[in-house]
């Protein structure tokens, strides 16, 4: 059976955020001009219903209000990208982490680059918080929605910059 698609758009500091949902669940949220970004028409419908919850908590992340989602997400990717996709979510707060430490808690130290190519295909940026890993010596790599993104949601979670704008 056909999943049914739908999606909505809501502002955010860092331009329009997409939101899709494959049959209610949030799949996907995609930045505007983000690298991996699918065809609109992939994104079904639009129809805000399935996504209040969502909009809720990415109101209060964005307000410093919320540190942790939670929220069911129904991920397509995988079972390696799965994997890196959860222990993304494990990372706290304000904290970062290198590729490859997430490769050794994935039981795999030498599968760094993996880690990466899969951090890359984050469908659901921000809430599985892909910008809080950093190369291996400290500096910022790759990012989907743009380094500049990257580093201002850094910045916003440490608490050097009290607003996204």
């Amino acid at each position: 059976m056909t999943p049914i698609v739908r999606h909505t758009v809501v502002d955010s500091p860092y331009e329009p955020l997409t939101l899709v949902a494959l049959d209610g669940v949030l799949s996907r949220v995609h930045m505007t001009g983000q690298r991996h970004r699918p065809p609109e028409e992939t994104f079904g419908e639009p129809d805000p219903r399935p996504f209040g919850e969502a909009i809720r908590q990415l109101d209060a992340y964005f307000a410093g209000e919320l540190t942790e989602f939670d929220l069911p997400l129904r991920l397509v990717g995988t079972e390696f990208q799965l994997r890196v996709w959860e222990e993304l979510r494990r990372i706290p707060y304000g904290e970062t982490r290198t590729y490859g430490e997430l490769a050794e808690l994935l039981g795999n130290p030498g599968a760094s680059r993996a880690v990466g190519l899969a951090n890359g295909k984050n469908p659901v940026s921000v809430i599985v918080p892909c910008h809080r890993v950093i190369g291996a010596g400290g500096g910022l790599t790759g990012y989907g929605g743009g380094l500049d993104r990257k580093q201002r949601l850094l910045a916003f979670e440490s608490g050097r910059d009290s607003t996204l704008f």
